[in-house]
């Protein structure tokens, strides 16, 4: 399968290590050209670089930029988008007073961005609970990760499911897009927890039973 990432940061890095280790080809937008070589080079295999406004390759599209630029992100691709997986990985944080978040409780970043993309668009919300260096290893203390998926497309869900499993992770259905209040608060606790707890960002949020 054919992923544009839009992104070159850490979670970027994270999940087109997993698509790769899963078989599929990845391209990778930056705004920067340099650090999406760069990373292309990094990662290997397939993986291609190109800038912001390029044209979006493939299946899916994969938002790996903060929160504050998702939305102008998929309007500026407007009608592009149409047909396509699109993955929101982001968490709407109050970075300022890491107090909660900046959405209201009856939204999500998944949500608001399903409203500014174009119609067709199909966004799922996965990878927000997964931490950039977890999803590089794809385990924690021997586990594989889980990765929590909600949508209202059973088809984008089941692709973003696809691809999960492929890069050797444990993909978990949670539902419809609305879901994604729910995942973006756990996101948050998660991030609350790393300090007090000196996970160091190493540790992953495990469905067991």
């Amino acid at each position: 399968m054919r992923v544009t990432i839009i992104g070159t940061g850490n979670m970027a890095r994270g999940i087109g290590t997993r698509l790769l280790a899963g078989g599929h080809e990845v391209t990778l937008l930056g705004t920067e050209a340099g650090k999406a070589e760069g990373l292309a080079r990094e990662l290997g295999g397939s993986a291609r670089a190109g800038a912001v406004g390029d044209p979006v390759e493939g299946e899916v599209v994969v938002l790996a930029v903060p929160y504050e630029a998702a939305g102008e992100v998929v309007r500026s691709y407007g009608e592009e988008l149409s047909g396509k997986v699109v993955v929101d990985i982001t968490n709407p944080v109050d970075w300022q007073t890491l107090d909660g978040l900046v959405t209201p409780p009856e939204s999500s970043a998944a949500e608001e961005i399903q409203g500014s993309a174009h119609e067709g668009a199909r966004v799922v919300k996965a990878f927000n609970t997964t931490f950039a260096g977890t999803l590089v290893e794809g385990r924690v203390a021997g586990q594989p990760l889980d990765v929590f998926i909600a949508g209202d497309d059973g088809e984008a869900k089941e692709t973003v499911a696809h691809l999960a499993r492929d890069g050797g992770l444990v993909a978990i259905d949670a539902g419809p897009l609305r879901r994604a209040r729910e995942l973006e608060r756990l996101a948050f606790l998660g991030i609350t927890l790393q300090q007090p707890l000196g996970l160091n960002f190493r540790s992953a949020w495990k469905l067991i039973s």
